[in-house]
């Protein structure tokens, strides 16, 4: 199902760059913000250095970038941006982690609730199926160009310590533990790979299929997420 895919997801917000930049350039100055209040060193903030390369693949301007890392790090004034999660259930039992960064917690609330309950959903608590973990992806064109095979690449990333691989028709999907993120980003990136995606990620620990009859609907409601302004990601325990 390409509708729920991260795949799928990417491209949309690739497209959303071109479409909306200026509402795209406000999401990931929010995200900077909130990962800088960690630490404003991106080599030593794994959050921080996985916003700012998302930040500069979508063309943000430099100086955007700075202001966010410095909202974050307190050294400038600014609306105060939360980072909001919040849990639910859609028939018929996917489960779904939405994350928000928003200045307005009551707006962002509302507006997921209305979501949830517009496709026969509610709030409920579904994270203990969940585990964060460092997400990559890696386009099949990317290999193809560099002649390089899964199995081998597997295999080596196996050596660096990665937890798990999965190979899709989009590309390959790499799991890691978040402190080993960005080591293993820049191991691929190392062997000329330009990595599509890295991210620290929800990821469900149990997962489900959607019978053909209900990926339209879904395919509807992750559309609206990926479409509002105030929702950062998602994460479900669907199958892609």
């Amino acid at each position: 199902m390409s509708g729920h895919s991260k795949w799928a997801t990417t491209h949309r917000q690739k497209e959303l760059v071109d479409a909306k930049r200026g509402a795209i350039f406000t999401k990931l100055g929010n995200i900077i913000t909130i990962a800088a209040r960690k630490g404003g060193d991106p080599n030593a903030n794994p959050s921080l250095r996985a916003a700012i390369d998302r930040a500069r693949e979508a063309s943000m301007p430099k100086d955007n970038i700075d202001r966010a890392i410095k909202k974050g790090t307190g050294e400038l004034a600014g609306e105060i941006v939360e980072e909001l999660y919040y849990e639910g259930i859609v028939p018929p039992g996917a489960q779904i982690v939405v994350k928000c960064l928003t200045d307005n917690k009551n707006r962002s609330g509302s507006t997921v609730r209305h979501l949830f309950t517009k496709n026969g959903g509610s709030f409920s608590a579904v994270l203990w199926n969940f585990s964060q973990l460092g997400v990559i992806r890696v386009a099949s064109e990317e290999i193809k160009e560099k002649h390089l095979s899964n199995e081998e690449l597997e295999l080596e990333l196996i050596d660096q310590g990665i937890l798990d691989f999965q190979k899709e028709a989009e590309g390959i999907t790499v799991f890691t533990e978040i402190k080993d993120l960005l080591k293993i980003k820049d191991f691929l990136e190392r062997k000329g790979l330009r990595v599509a995606s890295a991210e620290i990620e929800y990821t469900a620990k149990e997962k489900i299929s959607l019978a053909e009859t209900e990926k339209i609907k879904f395919e509807k409601f992750f559309e609206e997420l990926d479409g509002n302004e105030d929702v950062n990601d998602y994460y479900t325990n669907l199958f892609d």
